[in-house]
């Protein structure tokens, strides 16, 4: 008898999560998380499985993500059949997810494929559609918090509040093998304490073995309620010069954060009553999914809701889902919030705002979240003198502000604390990380006396 564990996605790296737990009677998947590269690269690794979708027992996601559950449709494309396991604000969520995913590559293909045509190229086709991501939601198996489940003959699932987005989880999973049971924690993304709407991260003791994030395991946060203040003195420096605030989010989380530290500010008074609008029909959707789900949210966010205060539900708060609507922003000269995806600024609504208001001093760009290398969020992070918007150079006159302190991801420190309330520990696996996150985290923790592991991709460990 014996319980390997493979891993195959998001080592190495923060995307595409995806390791599978094979015992003599079941081979189980933890995520099916999208990778994303350069195109040829990224559809090569996301159609490419190192095992037969359709002899997978069971599947379970830890949260809603796309680099966590993108890739779902593919692997029921492929023959995926078994009981896909999340809780139940993760189905909600994915279905939102996995559907724009699916948009974005049906555009995409679109374009390429109109590029090939005129050069005699062949023709590409999307992972999946947005109708496939629609049916490979609908497959999920909704979960509670703490509900022990048998999911194999010789498997059981535990999931506990991770603490990181809405419904993520982390994944308590119990295999037999022989005369005893391996209990394999897997907390991949793993929260930070007193996030705003969200408990804490649950700590789980009698485990063997830990698979553990690295994404900031050499870094540390500021306190989330610096993200508060902060963002106070950039409305209020903005509004008087008259100027307009232009936040790229995140769709999922980071937009519901920053509105409800925007409620909360209104509340107190600290910034003037302004106009406040979300302009993404995701983010819209994914809000509502916020609002149908406050069994998730912490004690003083829930017992708010439910005492008629919404956070997401304020007078001058209002979401854009008509593209007119969103256009006619620009001709709107009033001091005003405009909260708007994508949070990288490659694509989506946040590209016609910055074209319209980039150049004018009087305005603010909030940078809220993490700017990939190469990116225009990244060039507008690094302040250069003149960006490309649609193909047109822009002189970026706007005012430039990054708030750090918004991350849902637990800081070095953090990372530390979850793993000692975990102790004792056989062996913790470092996976979801830039080579350098992971091994400042490996240093830390092999330092304490340890057993630590950063594995290969696609290497296979025996668990004893």
């Amino acid at each position: 008898m014996s319980v390997n564990i493979k891993f195959l996605g998001g080592v190495g790296t923060v995307t595409g999560s995806n390791h599978l737990v094979m015992s003599d009677n079941s081979e189980i998947l933890l995520d099916a998380g999208l990778f994303y590269g350069r195109r040829d690269e990224s559809y090569k690794v996301n159609t490419t499985f190192q095992y037969s979708p359709g002899k997978i027992d069971a599947l379970i996601l830890s949260h809603a993500h796309i680099d966590h559950c993108g890739n779902l449709p593919s692997l029921i494309k492929n023959g995926l059949r078994c009981k896909i396991y999340a809780t139940a604000a993760t189905k909600d969520l994915c279905k939102l997810m996995l559907e724009d995913s699916g948009k974005i590559q049906d555009e995409d293909i679109k374009y390429v494929n109109k590029i090939n045509r005129r050069l005699g190229l062949p023709l590409r086709k999307p992972l999946y559609t947005s109708r496939e991501a629609s049916k490979a939601a609908k497959k999920i198996h909704p979960v509670s918090y703490g509900q022990r489940l048998c999911i194999t003959k010789d498997a059981h699932v535990t999931l506990f509040n991770a603490g990181h987005i809405l419904g993520s989880a982390i994944v308590i999973l119990e295999v037999k093998d022989g005369n005893k049971t391996i209990r394999l924690g897997y907390a991949v993304d793993l929260g930070r304490k007193g996030l705003p709407m969200l408990d804490d991260p649950v700590s789980v003791k009698g485990l063997d073995y830990l698979i553990l994030e690295s994404t900031y395991g050499g870094r540390f946060h500021s306190p989330i309620e610096e993200a508060k203040t902060k963002l106070k003195e950039v409305i209020n420096r903005t509004i008087q010069r008259k100027g307009k605030v232009l936040i790229p989010s995140f769709t999922l989380e980071r937009a519901q954060e920053v509105i409800y530290f925007l409620n909360e500010l209104l509340k107190e008074n600290a910034i003037p009553a302004i106009p406040i609008y979300v302009d993404s029909p995701l983010a819209t959707d994914i809000t509502d999914v916020f609002k149908c789900h406050v069994d998730y949210m912490d004690k003083e966010t829930s017992q708010a809701i439910n005492r008629g205060d919404n956070p997401f539900e304020f007078l001058n708060l209002k979401f854009i889902r008509d593209q007119k609507a969103s256009k006619a922003l620009n001709n709107d000269k009033r001091p005003m919030i405009i909260i708007a995806g994508s949070g990288m600024c490659e694509s989506g609504r946040i590209l016609h705002h910055l074209q319209n208001n980039i150049e004018d001093s009087r305005n603010t760009v909030l940078v809220v979240g993490y700017m990939a290398r190469d990116t225009l969020g990244r060039r507008i992070v690094e302040k250069v003198k003149f960006v490309r918007i649609f193909g047109v150079e822009r002189e970026l006159n706007a005012e430039v502000v990054v708030i750090n302190a918004f991350s849902g991801h637990a800081d070095q420190n953090e990372l530390l604390d979850f793993v000692s309330a975990c102790l004792p520990l056989k062996r913790i696996f470092l996976v979801h990380g830039d080579p350098e996150q992971t091994q400042a985290l490996f240093g830390v923790l092999n330092a304490k006396g340890l057993n630590v592991y950063i594995p290969a991709k696609e290497e296979e460990i025996l668990l004893d």
